[in-house]
């Protein structure tokens, strides 16, 4: 094959006659180039902490310092000591409550990772199916921008099993995509070059996948109903890496940024778990600042731990991350579990005001102006499939208001019902009904120009941010 004279539009359409929408090489060595004439990207950055977090009852002596939530609400609001080192950055962010998931309000909350950025309704058991995760709807309407349509990391790596997810992004199918958790990896992914041979094997990949659609629509003919259903599902993960091969051809010969790294140990793991995770934000952080992806997610630990992440906990001298959300009632365990929340919250602002302290070009603000972050879980502190612990933060370019608590649980409500000094599984006290989740993914959508008025089972939006 004269790979000099290949036709690269030959990556753009496969062999069973549908074509790729995508854009003239022109755009991207524009882009490539770093125009300074350019608005700055709006960008995504979702992360999940699994567990749950502090919320001890108002009688008992751990609220004032250890409950998660502030004290007050609206802009008259107080951080307790969960999240008190993300006073720097009060006037940047929200923190919300009151919002779930209606479709997962049934289920275990070590059940829901899977669902907290697509509101499927997954079950607690039987029949699983999922949908797609906020960040890749975003990601599908600016993969083709960037060198890399999202970038998916976790601490413990891969998909993990079906409800107990190692990551938290799912793709058009609801198929969970494999999160990356090697610094290393990540960087080289990123910002290695790749050697010589790599236009070769992307040549060799496409004409594999041509040959393997003309075989498609001559096998699909003869299969039954359902073997059609499942043999579409795996012709769209074919068209996925055909999709995937035509956009890294098209990078192919544009030169990848440098980065100064010298800072980092990229062989870092999580047995030094705060300098773990200070790495894996700092590859976020790289990836944003180089326009290389502008959507991201990174899933601090899998529900119930019970591997890697579970080490976690350690970056404050405590044992087992996981352990730490059911010792709450022996003596110190509210300040325990706290304790870890506020490491969570110490590594979250000091991501978030990296962020801030960088400045787009041309007077356009901050990064942190032009990227939007979440932050949450989809747990409560008895495992509870209510009230949501969130925050956003950023994303003034787009409109968004901070310096707020929007406690839409009103007073202290969804929180566990207690017997014999122990939470009921289950089991909640509430005043009034969640607000679907969905309606803040909606919102968020839409600021950052996502043209859609739907997401899982919003009905609306949330105008308060």
């Amino acid at each position: 094959m004269n790979l000099n004279a290949l036709d690269r539009r030959r990556f753009l359409r496969g062999a069973s006659g549908f074509a790729l929408a995508l854009p003239a090489f022109e755009s991207f060595s524009a882009r490539a180039g770093a125009s300074g004439n350019s608005a700055p990207p709006r960008r995504l950055a979702c992360f999940y902490l699994p567990n749950g977090v502090p919320m001890p009852l108002q009688e008992d002596p751990a609220f004032q310092d250890w409950s998660w939530f502030p004290h007050g609400s609206g802009r008259d609001f107080k951080f307790s000591k969960c999240l008190d080192p993300l006073e720097p950055l009060r006037d940047d962010l929200t923190v919300l409550s009151g919002l779930s998931h209606p479709a997962s309000r049934n289920n275990h909350g070590h059940h829901n990772a899977d669902q907290f950025l697509t509101g499927a309704p997954i079950g607690g058991g039987g029949k699983y199916r999922n949908s797609i995760s906020l960040d890749q709807v975003y990601a599908a309407q600016v993969a083709e921008q960037t060198r890399f349509s999202s970038l998916v990391m976790s601490t413990d790596g891969g998909t993990g099993p079906e409800r107990k997810a190692h990551t938290i992004s799912f793709n058009g199918q609801g198929r969970p995509i494999p999160a990356e958790n090697k610094p290393k990896r990540i960087f080289d992914m990123l910002f290695a070059k790749k050697d010589a041979d790599a236009a070769r094997r992307l040549a060799l990949s496409q004409s594999v996948l041509d040959h393997l659609m003309e075989d498609a629509s001559s096998l699909q003919k003869r299969l039954s109903k359902q073997d059609r259903a499942t043999f579409e599902e795996f012709l769209a993960s074919v068209r996925d890496t055909e999709i995937n091969v035509a956009k890294s051809a098209r990078w192919l010969d544009l030169p990848l940024p440098t980065v100064d790294v010298d800072h980092l140990n990229l062989e870092i793991t999580a047995e030094n778990p705060r300098e773990y995770v200070q790495t894996m934000y700092e590859l976020i952080y790289l990836a944003f600042k180089t326009d290389s992806t502008r959507v991201a997610t990174y899933q601090f630990g899998k529900e119930v731990s019970k591997g890697i992440s579970d080490y976690l906990a350690r970056a404050v001298g405590l044992p087992l991350t996981h352990r730490l959300s059911h010792e709450t009632k022996k003596p110190g365990g509210w300040k325990n579990f706290g304790t870890f929340c506020r490491f969570i919250s110490e590594e979250f602002g000091r991501f978030a005001g990296r962020l801030k302290a960088t400045p787009e070009p041309a007077g356009e603000g901050t990064m942190l102006d032009h990227t939007l972050l979440m932050l949450g879980s989809a747990s409560s502190a008895f495992h509870l499939s209510r009230n949501y612990p969130l925050i956003l933060a950023g994303g003034k370019s787009m409109g968004f208001q901070h310096g707020q608590y929007l406690d839409y649980a009103g007073d202290g409500a969804f929180r566990g019902v207690w017997k014999n000094g122990e939470p009921e599984p289950y089991k909640i006290r509430a005043t009034h009904e969640d607000i679907p989740l969905s309606n803040l993914y909606v919102t968020m959508l839409q600021r950052l120009g996502v043209e859609t008025d739907q997401f899982a089972d919003n009905t609306g939006t949330i105008s308060d941010v």
